[in-house]
């Protein structure tokens, strides 16, 4: 058998392997079928000939294409938060419809939403150690992370894809102080003081009615939306701490009219998201209470 025909015999062994974990890394067959086969072009110009797992070896190769494709479409912001859903599991080529259906059962689009939620390194950090068993000494060179960094990464993500949402071990008042010393910091235009009560993979995102026209939707990382915030707070002298379906979050309400919400999710102490509701009808579906004193 020609060297060529052996390799690509080879490929295509791990190919239905490698097209799952790019599709759970990326939620779109579309793309993940660019990275798979981006990962034949890199294998065909490779010498392989002293790897003994290629199966390990072309899974690292994916991994590292899917975090490039993450974070490229991250800092592209072209698409609305209304869109940043995967594609239905269905379309023409690809898998036959019985593969793609048992795709879709096994990943389930509920969990590539969540998955859509993530950071690129935690995204990948989770979906290699979590669903394919990558271990962590492995996963560290693909993220740029060591080890244990990337272990954190992907108990990150897992308290969020397992719902964590607001940590049951921050009651009320614990809630409560969190939230003051986040509209004291905005206040007080202070930087620090605001990083310091963010988790330091934060991420805000906020409704079509929040944001003028053009303006990104999602902004991530504690000290690059502080800057911008602090440029930004006059409206927080018109912010109060509320209970907003039942965990402390922040409501907006110049003039007693309310303007806009922030559901606040607190985990481990930080505030690690933060989502602003502005439009009338989503604002009317929201339970708000006042907070006692």
């Amino acid at each position: 058998m020609h060297e060529g025909e052996w390799i690509a015999e080879r490929f295509e062994a791990h190919r239905t392997h490698l097209r799952g974990v790019a599709y759970r890394m990326l939620g779109s067959l579309t793309e993940a079928d660019d990275a798979v086969q981006e990962a034949w072009l890199r294998l065909s110009r490779s010498d392989t000939s002293g790897v003994d797992n290629l199966g390990g070896w072309l899974t690292t190769v994916v991994a590292r294409v899917c975090l490039d494709m993450l974070r490229s479409r991250k800092s592209r912001r072209e698409e609305s938060l209304d869109e940043l859903v995967p594609e239905p599991v269905s379309r023409e080529g690809g898998l036959d419809p019985e593969q793609e259906a048992l795709l879709a059962e096994s990943v389930g689009l509920a969990l590539l939403v969540v998955l859509e939620a993530l950071a690129p390194a935690e995204r990948v950090a989770f979906v290699l150690h979590d669903m394919f068993a990558v271990p962590f000494e492995e996963i560290g060179p693909i993220v740029g992370r060591s080890p244990a960094a990337a272990r954190q990464l992907a108990s990150r993500a897992r308290r969020r894809v397992q719902g964590a949402g607001t940590d049951p071990e921050a009651d009320l008042t614990q809630q409560r102080e969190i939230i003051d010393a986040f509209l004291a910091a905005m206040r007080g235009g202070d930087v620090e003081a605001l990083v310091a009560v963010l988790d330091p993979e934060f991420v805000i995102r906020a409704d079509s009615a929040a944001v003028p026209p053009g303006a990104p939707r999602e902004v991530r990382g504690a000290r690059n939306w502080a800057k911008q915030a602090l440029a930004f707070s006059r409206g927080v002298r018109f912010a109060q701490p509320a209970l907003v379906n039942g965990a402390v979050g922040v409501v907006v309400a110049p003039r007693g009219r309310l303007f806009r919400v922030l559901r606040v999710t607190i985990t481990s102490g930080k505030i690690v998201q933060i989502d602003v509701v502005a439009d009338p009808e989503r604002l009317r579906q929201l339970e708000l209470a006042v907070l006692d004193e």
